[in-house]
């Protein structure tokens, strides 16, 4: 069986290596690169992320990822982003009152979680969807968190034609202090707030669910 060709995206933020060795523990063969070549030829894209979300979205535009994560989107290739890299698919982040335009893949706002204790850090359960790819298979969904920021509410907010097929995204939540969004799968988008990397048996097996669907 030839292994799966996953590119992760390499544009100055991101716990890259542990994804790297993650994804490859499960069976990809794997690139750390921002080659516009090699993202748009790969099987599967990463789009990791930490820190702020203005300071990713710039890093992203440097390297010139929002196009490369656009034009695979547009083609209908896969494209998986973790921690910030879900927060960057909605259409804005707030961050210390300073609103930055996301790539807007997904309606909604990343603000500031509204918990006793912020950030959110350590292992949480999570509530997926009937149907779900990214989480079949796996009975025990607990995944390691480590963020201050998050998506409280996803509302499509969008008029479908009457002859489109629609098929809405399936979302997954967690809680802390009040329901964030966890994890969405739409097509060949799909991303996670918590880090699969990190997440022990159950993370690898994200992963692995991933992979399968880049074939």
């Amino acid at each position: 069986m030839t292994q799966p060709r996953v590119c992760v995206l390499d544009y100055g933020f991101g716990n890259v290596r542990s994804a790297v060795r993650a994804l490859e523990h499960v069976g990809a063969q794997v690139e750390l690169t921002a080659d516009p070549d090699t993202v748009s030829n790969a099987d599967g894209l990463v789009v990791p992320g930490v820190g702020a979300f203005a300071a990713v979205m710039e890093g992203l535009r440097q390297v010139r990822g929002d196009m490369l994560i656009e034009r695979r989107l547009a083609g209908g290739r896969p494209v998986l982003g973790i921690c910030v890299g879900l927060q960057i698919m909605f259409d804005q982040g707030v961050e210390h009152g300073v609103t930055t335009q996301g790539l807007g893949q997904w309606p909604g706002v990343v603000e500031r979680l509204q918990a006793p204790v912020v950030p959110h850090m350590g292992w949480n359960t999570v509530d997926a969807p009937a149907g779900s790819r990214l989480f079949q298979g796996i009975e025990q969904e607990r995944f390691y968190f480590v963020h201050s920021y998050g998506v409280q509410h996803f509302t499509l907010g969008v008029d479908e034609p009457e002859d489109t097929v629609f098929v809405p995204p399936l979302v997954t939540w967690a809680t802390h202090g009040r329901p964030f969004v966890a994890a969405v799968e739409n097509g060949p988008l799909s991303a996670t707030q918590f880090h699969p990397e990190k997440s022990a048996d159950a993370g690898a097996q994200l992963l692995t669910n991933w992979l399968t669907t880049l074939t």
